[in-house]
């Protein structure tokens, strides 16, 4: 079983990245408040469940996604327990089918690791060229739980200030779907 430790409302003592530091600069500059709790490497969806239950809230499956020409980019966050399927989300968005990105175009594109993919790690991608796209649902809840942009800490902070002043200030815009 994988170790979550206390939840804390304070930064880690040391940074993974510069990103990583980047994350929690930026969020105390918005003064959006967080709640964070260290872990083991988490890297599959049922690794956060007691994550989850630390936070006491839903963690999202965050996934970058790319066209088969690997031009275009897409940063989609949807609800843990709902399988995701490629066919539905190009369905849905009304473009040709994608696929997932590689491990070296999500460092590129939003400066994480493979099981770190953040709504956070669009910080790295000043020049917009990572869509976001959420699945509604993963927005129902107060609190939004992802990581850190680390594989090895998760955080909660509030949905409204995610969507109110975490993405304007990475300059953002957010494609919102109901799959």
């Amino acid at each position: 079983m994988i170790h979550v430790g206390t939840p804390v409302e304070t930064p880690p003592v040391q940074f993974h990245s510069v990103l990583h530091a980047r994350v929690y600069q930026v969020l105390n500059d918005l003064k959006i408040p967080f709640v964070r709790v260290d872990t083991d490497d988490a890297i599959t969806m049922e690794d956060c469940i007691a994550i989850a239950d630390a936070l006491e809230t839903p963690i999202v499956k965050t996934l970058l996604l790319c066209n088969r020409q690997q031009t275009d980019f897409y940063l989609f966050v949807t609800t843990a327990d709902k399988p995701f399927s490629t066919k539905n989300f190009s369905h849905a968005m009304g473009i040709s089918r994608v696929s997932f990105a590689s491990a070296q175009q999500l460092e590129d594109k939003i400066g994480t690791k493979v099981g770190a993919a953040s709504v956070l790690g669009l910080l790295h991608d000043p020049d917009g060229q990572v869509k976001l796209v959420f699945d509604r649902d993963a927005l129902e809840a107060p609190w939004y739980g992802c990581t850190d942009t680390t594989a090895s800490s998760y955080m909660k902070l509030p949905t409204r200030d995610l969507l109110e002043r975490f993405l304007p200030y990475v300059r953002h815009e957010a494609v919102m779907l109901d799959i």
